[in-house]
């Protein structure tokens, strides 16, 4: 295990070895069609409200809860998933993410159904997804979307993910880190890609990942730009490339007041 990205997909192994051992496949499968079968569990509708927000001119701003990561240890110490969601809805947020791997990034399920509880915004499940168990967990703890890393996967495997997801209502953000990966990533259905400025084997963060992939992605998607964006010319820079929608997470926990820092970053 010479990266990070092994050694948290090694650890989701045994966590989904653990999860069905209290709680069966079958179990959950039926969690997940009870969800679907509810009214009043339907699911907001992730990339409709980001592609919504776009066509009408605005940025589609993915705002992220997240207590801790990997690379920089803890990133906010008062961690109220309500409040921070409440204060990213008052403020622009198009929609929310909820980290829910426990180990790497101290989330949980229950962050998710405590934040999407407090607001009526769609809600992503931010995770390392690579069993269809982990998809219909998602559907059954309220996500709205997934989240499939393509340097995570196979493409049999990401393309398996993805039908699940679509039997599930869920909508589906595919995440690249370079010019491979966008190539398997636009064999899927999504209209959401996501272009990750941080490499996961290493952590580094360069905007320019970005930049150097908008010309090989074809117009039907929506771009979302992922990690490194912390100021106002960082958001200026990726507009005036046409990149419209974002994925913040870090600038806002750190701040004070999550909603105002959004709020004041895309003034």
């Amino acid at each position: 295990m010479n990266d990070i990205l092994a050694r948290i997909l090694e650890t989701k192994k045994q966590e989904i070895r653990a999860a069905q051992g209290l709680i069966t496949s079958g179990e959950i499968l039926k969690e997940a069609l009870q969800a679907n079968s509810d009214p009043s569990r339907k699911v907001r509708g992730f990339a409709r409200a980001l592609i919504g927000s776009v066509s009408h001119h605005k940025p589609g701003i993915i705002a992220e809860i997240k207590k801790a990561s990997p690379s920089k240890g803890i990133l906010r110490e008062h961690f109220v998933p309500h409040e921070i969601a409440q204060s990213y809805a008052a403020h622009g947020a198009t929609c929310l993410s909820v980290l829910t791997d426990q180990e790497y990034f101290m989330g949980s399920a229950e962050y998710l159904k405590e934040a999407r509880a407090a607001c009526t915004l769609p809600v992503i499940r931010k995770d390392f997804i690579i069993d269809t168990y982990q998809v219909y967990e998602a559907r059954a703890m309220g996500a709205d979307a997934i989240l499939l890393i393509v340097a995570a996967l196979e493409p049999t495997q990401m393309k398996e993910l993805e039908l699940c997801a679509i039997e599930n209502h869920l909508d589906v953000l595919v995440e690249v880190h370079d010019a491979l990966e966008l190539e398997a990533a636009l064999e899927l259905k999504t209209p959401l890609l996501g272009i990750n400025n941080r490499n996961l084997k290493t952590f580094e963060v360069s905007l320019q990942t970005t930049l150097d992939l908008l010309s090989s992605i074809p117009k039907e998607k929506l771009v979302i730009t992922e990690s490194g964006i912390l100021q106002a010319t960082d958001v200026k820079t990726m507009r005036a490339a046409g990149v419209n929608a974002f994925l913040i997470g870090e600038a806002f926990m750190r701040a004070a007041n999550p909603g105002k820092a959004l709020a004041e970053l895309f003034a």
